[in-house]
């Protein structure tokens, strides 16, 4: 059932005491989930964000984000670099409930707007890495999810195998990711507070920076990579600036193979579109996904990707090649290190499995 904006004016009412709106306006989030969402202002010009849930998968999204931010106190927000959505209010609206938010200002970012010649790749990477310098206890001292490396190990691996059992898989693509998930040093991290379904439209931006992040229902403790892994989409310059940027706030903190199981993470979303074209017993998604797969293939081998190794060495962050370079006798040159200069096309392989 269809909810009209003055219906969310009027839930905004019942959750808020004392707001007395003056004017509503039906709005789209973008977001992740089905929801009737409207932007409710009152006489002061306070405005205030309404989200309904239309289907119990929304329904069971927008409860975990609800308490996923009750969890965030303001000394944890204080540590972010970024503003948090504000729950101010709950009401019932028929079998469901409506949130209202305090509205956060800014544009909703979509992967085009991640350029290089932008600010926001760096500004993202030092988003991201602000909410990997959280400190865990906050998420499991609230009942959230928490996962070790090797239950991250495991739960890939068991990815993998149900694509695999499809059938439908390329051969060098099962094989590809048969030797990730079962190579033990790339999953040799610390796990941290993750936001846990981190896209480009999770962000709001104000001028080429970073103003808040949106959508918190999957909050947890788990892999790092999992939040990096949509920009491995972005131009390879915007890519090397945003893992620049991370791997500078978070110092020696950054694992050797974050932006490899990134890639993988990235790779690995086009068997979760499989399976679920699988699932839903759908000729097209299915089509559709076999379809993209192939091409990560012809992808995967113009730009001669490796499979997953140990052999070559960790890309360093732009504060390692400092430091090295001050430790390293006079012959040594920026040129001898990746990383001090754009990757060129012909260099893709920084998103290579094998690094």
């Amino acid at each position: 059932m269809a909810r009209s904006h003055i219906t969310l004016a009027a839930l905004a009412t019942a959750a808020v005491p004392g707001f007395d709106p003056v004017q509503a306006q039906a709005f789209s989030t973008g977001m992740h989930g089905d929801f009737f969402a409207a932007i409710v202002t009152d006489a002061a010009g306070r405005e205030l964000i309404v989200r309904v849930p239309n289907s119990a998968e929304a329904e069971a999204q927008l409860g975990a984000e609800k308490y996923a931010l009750e969890t965030m106190t303001a000394g944890i927000r204080s540590r972010l670099s970024f503003d948090v959505p504000t729950l101010v209010g709950r009401a019932p609206l028929g079998k469901t409930f409506g949130l209202v938010f305090e509205f956060l200002h800014g544009d909703q970012l979509t992967l085009s707007d991640f350029t290089p010649d932008s600010g926001l790749p760096t500004s993202i990477g030092t988003a991201i890495a602000s909410i990997h310098s959280l400190p865990t206890h906050f998420v499991s001292d609230a009942g959230l999810p928490t996962f070790s490396a090797q239950d991250v190990q495991r739960q890939t691996r068991e990815l993998v195998s149900r694509a695999q059992a499809t059938a439908l898989l390329p051969a060098a693509l099962s094989a590809r990711w048969q030797e990730a998930v079962d190579d033990s040093s790339l999953w040799m991290f610390d796990p941290t507070v993750i936001h846990g379904s981190l896209g480009a439209d999770s962000f709001i931006a104000g001028t080429d920076s970073v103003a808040g992040v949106l959508g918190w229902a999957a909050l947890r403790v788990g892999d790092p990579a999992a939040d990096m892994h949509w920009i491995i989409n972005a131009p390879i310059e915007a890519q090397n600036i945003a893992f620049g940027s991370y791997g500078d706030s978070r110092h020696s903190l950054v694992d050797p193979k974050l932006r490899q199981r990134a890639t993988l993470y990235s790779e690995l979303e086009l068997a979760k579109w499989l399976l679920h074209g699988v699932e839903q017993k759908s000729p097209e998604i299915v089509d559709d996904a076999i379809d993209m797969l192939d091409r990560l293939v012809d992808s995967i081998h113009q730009e001669n990707t490796n499979a997953i190794g140990t052999d070559t060495a960790p890309v360093l962050t732009v504060t390692e090649v400092v430091e090295l370079l001050d430790e390293t006798p006079g012959d040594a040159t920026p040129g001898r290190y990746r990383g001090m200069e754009p990757v060129t096309d012909d260099q893709r392989s920084s998103n290579s499995l094998s690094e």
